[in-house]
């Protein structure tokens, strides 16, 4: 007999979501961010403009990174729906490999981010506002900030790759499978007829 099919709560869901969005959005900005920099060296955006768009990719780094240490934290607290029992070993590994390594970089990009700012000149106005954001005691040298930059700059790859696997794993599983793993995250995707009604936890 089959187990009861499970879905994330709804807060888990909204962690998700949210952050998916955040954290997927900000790599693109970033991009964006460095064209608009080379903009106001060629004289056609004032700097303050980039200094704007530098302050709300810190500031939504900020929130990303409060959003995973909270994610995280509930996570610890409540047990997560078991994974599909039709998953084979090495699906399951790679599954955990892949949350893992997204809490890490969930984490350690918006961290990095805040390294990287601290060890340039300009402070940081959290919502281009007369909030400031604490210096952290890094090295506020040149090589440094280009050493924190490029790292902070590579999680980006690292975000679009660990992307890349985990929506074409889902969408193998729901099309190809059929398991129905999809709906444990989206809560309107109807669940597997072969399972019970949904047990949210």
């Amino acid at each position: 007999m089959s187990a009861p099919f499970q879905r994330y709560s709804t807060i888990a869901m909204a962690f998700h979501w949210i952050i998916a969005i955040l954290i997927t959005a900000m790599v693109f900005y970033g991009w964006w961010m460095e064209d608009i920099r080379d903009q106001a060296f060629a004289g056609e955006v004032p700097f303050t403009t980039v200094e704007a768009v530098y302050n709300w990719h810190k500031t939504t780094g900020i929130a990303i990174l409060l959003l995973s240490l909270a994610r995280l934290g509930w996570r610890l607290m409540h047990t997560p729906p078991p994974l599909s029992p039709t998953l084979k070993p090495y699906e399951k590994l790679a599954a955990h490999g892949v949350h893992f390594a997204f809490y890490g970089v969930m984490i350690g990009a918006p961290i990095m981010g805040w390294i990287t700012a601290s060890a340039g000149q300009f402070p940081t106005k959290l919502f281009n506002s007369a909030l400031t954001l604490p210096r952290l005691p890094v090295p506020q040298t040149e090589g440094f900030e280009e050493l924190a930059g490029s790292l902070h700059g590579a999680s980006g790859w690292v975000i679009l790759i660990l992307l890349g696997l985990h929506v074409g794993a889902a969408l193998k599983h729901q099309f190809l499978d059929k398991d129905g793993n999809l709906a444990r995250m989206i809560p309107f995707v109807p669940a597997p007829k072969t399972h019970a009604a949904d047990d949210e936890r």
